[in-house]
């Protein structure tokens, strides 16, 4: 059958109809082959249509005639206006009061017949006068999924999870919009695994429901796990026949939550803060550079967050009276849950033992790091050329953990600039001349005190150092017992600026070999 739409096919049966009348037995033979062609008709029926007459009729208006007119259309629109632009089901029974009103005040007088019109309308019927104005007026009605395809996916609350096998998992957006939801942005694809809390992120340029059912047939075959179910809250991304389709295909078990109940989605809204949130912010992020930023981003925090970041699970909750008492399970990182799962078999644990292993913390931290710094600047409005090059020596990333508190904690989206420290001194330092003998003394005796040290100088070099240059001293040695203290704590990890990223080097380690559908 042609696509072809009513008014297109009606002016080429138009256009058609004269030269097959006038034409002979072989040409009617040749134009009807070409127009069953073009069209996708009946044979019979092209016939039909091509020696039809074009009809002098004119088109009778059938129906009934309309009983509210002009006049109670604009009165309509007054006390519309007058309730600030309310419902039809709101404005009904406002109507006979609106009218009292103004016209005792004299803002209107209306008709007898449009008066007892005006009073006896319907909310449906106020409501089907008005919608050219709203429209004009700008109003949005809300999107709305279709009620046959929400009807079809069941509801779970939070009281509905029995301890899962690993593999149903919820599902939300998180939208980078800055706080403006016009226009297009960014957002991330958040799934959790109720029994694991493994959580993977996915960015999509847009929000729209065939990239969501493409990002989840991407993430089934990076999961150490097959997707079981899937819960999501009742958003138009997700209930749709698109996302049915899918879930039908890969048999997995698709659930909604209840509406305005951010509590049935509890595990994936708290990884919404603890994941996305923290790492990305809520800056403005779009176009398909901030996508691709993210997707780095959250190519390393993948690995970091499931393999080091221990998260409590609730076992119970009893209340008494006002009292809430919660019991835990000991913390314990995603990874961990999957080891200890018997719904896992033993080639997955084998290559998750393989990352774990492979996998080095604070260089996965550094990684995050970076991009973050990437992310921080598309989010500001400000592109750059190539993404920051990583630190040529990783001893210096390491060598600042334990004084990175004083910046504060990173967040890509902080609209100021951060300030610069001040490593420079703003005094002639005393002890510039004297340091290499103050770092023999610390060599030789490294538990040696300041005092005891500054005792040593001014005995050596009387009247050049007062008693009010101690503290400068402590501060000295302070410094350099930290420096110390560092060389023990931190191996040396050499040259690591021409290394691939960890998230590169294991991203193909947990890609399953089999098929990820339920059995």
């Amino acid at each position: 059958m042609s696509n072809l739409d009513k008014g297109t096919r009606r002016e080429l049966t138009a256009a058609v109809a004269a030269r097959y009348r006038s034409s002979t037995k072989s040409e009617k033979a040749l134009i009807l082959d070409e127009f069953i062609a073009i069209t996708g008709v009946h044979r019979k029926h092209a016939i039909r249509l091509l020696n039809a007459r074009p009809s002098t009729r004119q088109p009778v208006r059938r129906g009934r005639a309309s009983v509210y007119d002009q006049a109670v259309g604009q009165a309509l629109l007054v006390l519309w206006e007058a309730s600030d632009r309310i419902c039809g089901k709101r404005l009904k029974p406002l109507i006979p009061l609106l009218i009292s009103a103004l016209e005792r005040h004299g803002h209107m007088e209306l008709d007898v017949t449009v008066r007892e019109k005006l009073l006896k309308v319907s909310a449906a019927t106020i409501d089907r006068l008005l919608a050219p104005v709203r429209s004009a007026s700008g109003r949005r009605n809300r999107r709305r999924n279709a009620p046959a395809v929400r009807a079809s996916v069941p509801v779970r609350t939070f009281g509905d999870w029995k301890n899962p096998e690993p593999g149903f998992m919820e599902a939300d957006l998180v939208a980078h919009c800055g706080g403006n939801p016009e226009g297009s942005f960014v957002h991330t694809l958040v799934l959790t695994d109720i029994a694991t809390a493994w959580t993977e992120c996915v960015p999509l340029v847009v929000r729209e429901t065939t990239l969501v059912v493409d990002a989840m047939r991407r993430l089934q075959q990076t999961m150490p796990f097959p997707l079981r179910g899937i819960d999501t809250d009742n958003g138009s991304e997700f209930i749709s026949e698109t996302m049915c389709a899918y879930c039908k295909a890969e048999n997995v078990e698709f659930t909604r939550s209840r509406p305005y109940r951010k509590n049935d989605q509890a595990w994936v809204e708290q990884k919404n803060g603890s994941v996305v949130r923290r790492l990305v912010g809520y800056g403005r992020l779009e176009g398909i550079a901030a996508a691709e930023a993210l997707a780095r981003l959250y190519s390393s925090s993948r690995l970091f967050v499931n393999f080091f970041q221990p998260s409590f699970k609730l076992i119970e909750k009893h209340r008494v009276g006002a009292r809430v008492s919660k019991r835990y399970e000991t913390p314990a990182t995603p990874c961990s849950r999957l080891l200890a799962s018997e719904a896992i078999d033993e080639e997955m644990k084998y290559r998750l033992r393989a990352v774990m292993v492979s996998l080095d913390p604070l260089r996965l931290l550094e990684e995050i790091r970076r991009v973050q710094h990437h992310v921080a600047a598309l989010a500001r409005g400000r592109e750059l050329s190539v993404l920051p090059h990583r630190d040529a020596d990783l001893d210096q990333f390491l060598a600042s953990l334990l004084t990175l508190w004083r910046a504060g904690e990173v967040r890509p989206t902080h609209q100021r600039e951060p300030k610069a420290r001040r490593y420079w001194r703003t005094r002639k330092d005393p002890f510039a001349e004297v340091w290499p003998q103050v770092l023999v003394w610390l060599e030789a005796e490294p538990d040696c005190t300041a005092k005891e040290l500054f005792c040593r100088l001014q005995a050596a070099h009387p009247g050049t150092y007062i008693d009010g240059q101690l503290r400068t001293l402590q501060r000295r040695v302070k410094e350099w017992r930290k420096l110390a203290a560092r060389r023990l704590v931190f191996a040396c990890n050499g040259n690591v600026e021409h290394e691939p990223s960890q998230a590169e080097a294991v991203g193909n380690i947990l890609v399953r070999t089999t098929g990820n559908k339920t059995s």
